[in-house]
């Protein structure tokens, strides 16, 4: 098993991150378990308290906090965007949220995809159908993952996997994840800020709605255009290489 080089990679990046843990706990010994007391409480006005109590790090430990929660897919993300905008502020809150999370997704996916892709790639090629949803993902994963993102309270790690054990590009994961994530957590959060301080704003849910209508169409709009001048280019390298067999040989 160890004679496989990429085993040993990621052993070694198993053995890192349990170490960073460490580091952490050495550092902060009361850190995880007050973390997770207040994420076991399920508390959104106590977990903002907690976030504020950082002081002037109250934006940057949420940045990380948000990441780490994304990366690992548990708990609900839904849970911070909502603290944030209760301590930052609704645009904000958001913004800073998207931002995290998208890193945050981004890493999954490329630790599940380093970790599981070779295994789903053998088990795949055994299969004709799981062929053709493979390559279906991989040329229409940006639609795919668009619409699946911008769905509020769809599982983040269930679409973490999903992406990564797909064909989908990286590329295509990050953009469409962090363009579809903006509607999804903005209606989230503000459903949850306006819960907790029990203030609906119906016009302003509805602006949201509207706006991330709008951003996916244009998201949508941009990929197509991408797509086509890809097609196009390869197209004149398939006309070039037709050209170059038929050249006779010197």
């Amino acid at each position: 098993m160890l004679k496989n080089p990429m085993n040993i990679v990621k052993l070694v990046a198993l053995f890192l991150s349990c170490a960073l843990l460490y580091a952490i706990h050495l550092a902060n010994p009361t850190f995880f378990p007050e973390l997770w007391q207040v994420l076991k409480s399920g508390d959104l006005l106590a977990t903002a308290e907690y976030i504020r109590s950082f002081g002037s790090w109250a934006m940057f430990f949420s940045f990380w906090l948000v990441l780490f929660v994304n990366a690992i897919g548990f708990p609900p993300a839904i849970i911070f965007s909502t603290a944030n905008t209760l301590i930052f502020g609704i645009v904000p809150g958001i913004v800073l949220s998207v931002i995290a999370e998208t890193v945050g997704v981004t890493i999954s996916f490329l630790l599940l995809r380093f970790l599981f892709r070779a295994s789903a790639e053998q088990l795949i090629a055994k299969h004709p159908r799981l062929k053709k949803v493979d390559a279906y993902s991989g040329k229409n994963g940006f639609t795919v993952m668009l619409i699946a993102r911008m769905v509020p309270y769809i599982p983040s790690a269930l679409l973490n996997a999903l992406g990564a054990l797909s064909a989908i590009s990286l590329r295509d994961y990050v953009i469409s994840s962090f363009v579809g994530k903006f509607p999804s957590t903005a209606i989230e959060a503000i459903i949850g800020h306006d819960t907790v301080l029990k203030n609906p704003d119906p016009t302003r849910l509805v602006l949201v709605c509207i706006a991330a209508v709008l951003l996916v169409i244009g998201a949508w709009y941009y990929e197509k255009r991408v797509e086509k001048k890809a097609d196009a280019m390869q197209k004149i390298l398939d006309e070039h290489a037709k050209m170059q067999k038929k050249k006779p040989a010197k």
